[in-house]
């Protein structure tokens, strides 16, 4: 499954937040992320009681946003990435720690001209650790 991920979108470690497809449809995607405690932001935020950062869930749903496009067909083999154009309605509702298995969900809304508007969440443990909508737009890939 990795190499299906890296096939299909651009960020590499140690900026890959998302290591495997668990489910998907044409218009939905689920993605997860197993934190093992030695990533190294873990180290500063915050010692001695580690959370995975929000602005780090917020990337790991954007990068299986950019994979749903890519599967939906939307930037692959047209030389295109996806970079995120909007951010809305950002919650942080629990926290995601070390041992945590975070599952990434992102459901595709629409797309307006060259712009792909989605929702995103991420669980873990039973709970919603956030919720987000968003949109990312198809750029040349020399302009990215």
């Amino acid at each position: 499954m990795l190499e299906m991920i890296l096939n299909n979108i651009p960020q590499r470690e140690p900026f890959l937040f998302i290591e495997n497809v668990v489910e998907q449809s044409e218009n939905s995607i689920t993605t997860s992320k197993k934190l093992t405690g030695e990533e190294d932001f873990f180290r500063g935020h915050f010692p001695g009681r580690p959370v995975f950062p929000g602005v780090l869930m917020c990337e790991a749903v954007f990068q299986t946003g950019a994979l749903l496009m890519a599967l939906k067909g939307q930037s692959a083999g047209n030389n295109k990435t996806a970079v995120v154009s909007r951010i809305q309605n950002a919650k942080f509702k629990n926290m995601a720690k070390p041992g945590d298995l975070m599952l990434i969900t992102v459901d595709f809304v629409e797309t307006l001209a060259n712009a792909s508007f989605m929702k995103g969440k991420i669980t873990a443990n039973g709970k919603t650790v956030m919720s987000i909508e968003f949109a990312a737009t198809l750029v040349e890939n020399g302009d990215v």
